[in-house]
């Protein structure tokens, strides 16, 4: 005979890895801004010297402040308050938007490559000085951006969805002075593409652990940095615990994780299932697990789920 479900939520602990929104809130509202402005300048500088490259740049940042917004959008809807509908609140948001972006990297690195060819099959004409200044504006706004990010990048995939376009962009105008640096000095205008293919390369490497972590997240995957074997060990120390099955772990968002078990209790430990949970709960804070669902089983109950089978 079960004893029923337990919803421990530990939402209202702290835990010092998790990325605070005020602190990025500002981060994303001065990449967005400062994006902004650079966009306008790339527009500008690449209508006047006929620049194939600035002009194609400038698009590429364009999807990074729509990329910037949107995460910045998903932190905001985190912080909304669950509701008959989304009983979780909007947390997934973030996974979503990880993924997004994700995808918006690898279609920005498609259209560079596609741009590098057509370059290469039509070479232009081209300002390299002006592509030189221009572009090393773009490495000094797009290194500042992506610095604001850089202390939270591997605890959150959002944040590191933020950094890795800001990081691109600042490699791309890194590879636009130094093409346009050579143009200068030698008129071979071909080599604008060759260090797009290259800059694409580092690109798509770049990328593809951030696809594949929120990949796994929209799938409820177990998060990357989730040890099943150690977690249940842990659940194992509770007081009375004799066994743990029907496990699962998944994130409710980018920086919040869930679990929910079977707990197979000793029956003279069942009346003292409540300071069990607590102290279960408490050991799952110190992995990651903030939300834990536990029902309680005796230990000469079968359990008549499929999973426990």
């Amino acid at each position: 005979m079960s004893a029923g479900h337990d919803h421990s939520h530990a939402g209202h602990h702290h835990h010092d890895h998790a990325p605070k929104l005020d602190h990025l809130n500002t981060a994303f509202i001065v990449g967005i801004i400062l994006n902004s402005i650079f966009i306008i300048v790339e527009v500008i500088a690449g209508l006047t010297t006929h620049s194939l490259s600035l002009l194609t740049d400038a698009g590429h940042n364009l999807s990074d402040v729509a990329s910037l917004a949107l995460a910045l959008l998903a932190f905001k809807l985190t912080k909304v308050s669950a509701n008959s509908k989304y009983t979780y609140g909007y947390k997934r948001s973030t996974i979503i938007v990880s993924f997004f972006n994700a995808l918006i990297l690898f279609v920005a690195v498609g259209f560079i490559l596609y741009e590098a060819v057509v370059r290469f099959m039509n070479p232009e004409v081209v300002s390299g000085g002006t592509m030189a200044w221009v572009a090393f504006i773009g490495i000094a706004i797009n290194g500042f951006t992506a610095w604001l990010f850089v202390k939270d990048k591997d605890k959150d995939l959002n944040v590191k969805g933020a950094y890795l376009h800001m990081a691109v962009d600042a490699i791309v105008s890194f590879g636009v002075v130094v093409s346009g640096l050579i143009i200068y000095f030698t008129k071979i205008y071909w080599i604008d593409s060759v260090v797009s293919v290259i800059i694409g390369i580092v690109i798509l490497r770049g990328t593809w652990s951030l696809l594949k972590d929120s990949l796994r997240l929209e799938m409820d995957g177990v998060p990357a940095e989730m040890d099943l074997e150690k977690i249940k060990a842990e659940l194992m120390k509770g007081k009375g615990v004799v066994d743990v099955h029907h496990m699962h772990v998944w994130a409710l968002s980018t920086t919040e994780n869930a679990l929910t078990a079977h707990l197979v209790i000793n029956p003279e430990s069942i009346t003292d299932f409540d300071n069990i949970k607590h102290d279960l709960r408490h050991r799952l804070e110190h992995l990651d697990i903030n939300h834990s669902t536990f029902e309680p089983e005796f230990a000469d109950e079968n359990c008549k789920q499929p999973e426990c089978l």
